[in-house]
């Protein structure tokens, strides 16, 4: 399939460009296929790869169709792991990379002599995206008559998606099918109010959507607070529940550092940067929250603690495998010092959220009888001494308090 373009940029930097121009396709719902052509390396028979992109068990992924002469094989990446595949691939693997969305077609070429084009041009008609579900689609727990997603943006005034917020839209159903069954196993009930905090909430799409799933599905009284440091996102949310009429709800300016303590039944902390998720996970025990839910972003503080075992130097060497091994030694832990507080704690990839790529969730629910927490406060200190750890700020956090012995 040619292109008919003109140059797209004179810049030298066309493998970051091409990549930003998918990393926006992909955002914005519109990357129809992607393929890759020319191939230079060492293996047999390989003449493309064909990605698209597809839901497997709910969660979005670029799907890699390795062409051979007699052959195809298929592998699933997460969008994260896929788009790291492709700029990798690109130009020491293929020379050609040819990008199809809903509005543009866009190719990179590599001469011979290493010297890459970008070519870039209107699509030539009107597509749809090809359905990316791989299992049949499940039950929603919103409506998308709900009048909040029309005033958000994520519908328009004939309550129909819009298809730039697809994927948006598929986050606040998964989040609130992940609450719906938390509070199922918790010991909260719902006639009594549900007091429900959300730190970093933003443009308030989760924090509406929970408090229209309290109110207007359960049936139960939801108070939520939506806290926000930017207090231009306070006032249009706070603008938006009175004009929504959405009693109970409302938004605070500042971050859960500052938030003063009160009694808290839902704790939700996603994308709290570094050590804010410890600082959020430490309000929601404090608190007695009967669910934290957070999503956690950056490990700064264990990476530049970790001092790599000899075992593992030479695996640890690489940048990218020490981030990897940080983030799991931070959010392992902080998992176990959650069992350690009396909490079923369970972690998982929840659905790509809005301009990142960072999808894990870490789900806490409060046991009905307290655990003995000796054998895992064992466990905790000799992770942190294989690793050579000297502080996790969460421990410090609750040690002060007294909540851990």
């Amino acid at each position: 399939m040619s292109v008919t373009a003109t140059p797209a940029s004179l810049a030298p930097d066309h493998h970051a460009q091409f990549l930003n121009l998918l990393d926006t396709s992909l955002a914005q719902n519109s990357f129809i296929k992607l393929v890759l052509a020319k191939y230079v390396g060492d293996e047999a028979d390989l003449q493309r790869v064909i990605i698209k992109q597809l839901t497997v068990k709910e969660q979005p992924c670029l799907s890699f169709v390795y062409r051979y002469k007699t052959r195809d094989i298929t592998k699933n990446f997460s969008l994260a792991d896929g788009v790291a595949a492709i700029a990798d691939l690109l130009p020491e693997s293929f020379k050609n990379a040819h990008l199809l969305s809903l509005t543009d077609e866009v190719q990179l070429e590599y001469s011979k002599k290493g010297k890459s084009s970008l070519f870039k041009g209107k699509a030539q008609q009107e597509r749809e995206v090809p359905s990316a579900e791989h299992n049949r689609e499940k039950n929603r727990f919103l409506e998308l008559s709900r009048p909040f997603l029309a005033d958000l943006g994520v519908t328009n005034k004939q309550h129909e998606l819009i298809p730039a917020m697809s994927r948006k839209w598929k986050q606040i159903n998964k989040f609130i099918e992940v609450f719906s069954h938390a509070l199922t196993s918790s010991p909260l009930a719902l006639d009594q109010p549900v007091r429900v905090a959300d730190f970093g909430s933003g443009k308030g799409y989760l924090t509406f959507a929970i408090h229209d799933y309290l109110r207007n599905t359960l049936h139960a009284e939801g108070l939520v607070t939506g806290v926000e440091l930017r207090e231009d996102m306070v006032t249009l949310c706070n603008n938006a529940a009175a004009r929504l009429e959405h009693p109970g709800l409302t938004f605070q300016h500042g971050d859960v550092r500052t938030f003063a303590p009160t009694a808290i039944d839902v704790m939700i902390a996603l994308h709290a940067c570094d050590i804010a998720t410890d600082y959020a996970i430490h309000m929601g025990i404090r608190s007695g929250a009967a669910i934290i839910m957070c999503s956690p972003c950056c490990h700064k503080q264990i990476r530049l603690q970790i001092q790599s075992p000899a075992l593992l130097k030479p695996m640890l060497q690489y940048g990218l495998h020490m981030g990897q091994q940080a983030e799991m030694v931070t959010d392992s832990l902080r998992a176990l010092f959650l069992e350690a507080c009396g909490y079923e704690t369970k972690v998982f990839e929840f659905i790509s959220l809005e301009h990142t790529n960072k999808n894990k969730m870490i789900l806490a629910v409060k046991r009905a009888e307290p655990v003995d927490p000796a054998q895992l406060l064992v466990k905790i200190q000799e992770l942190k001494a294989f690793y050579n750890i000297s502080e996790h700020c969460l421990e410090t956090l609750l040690r002060a308090d007294g909540l851990l012995i």
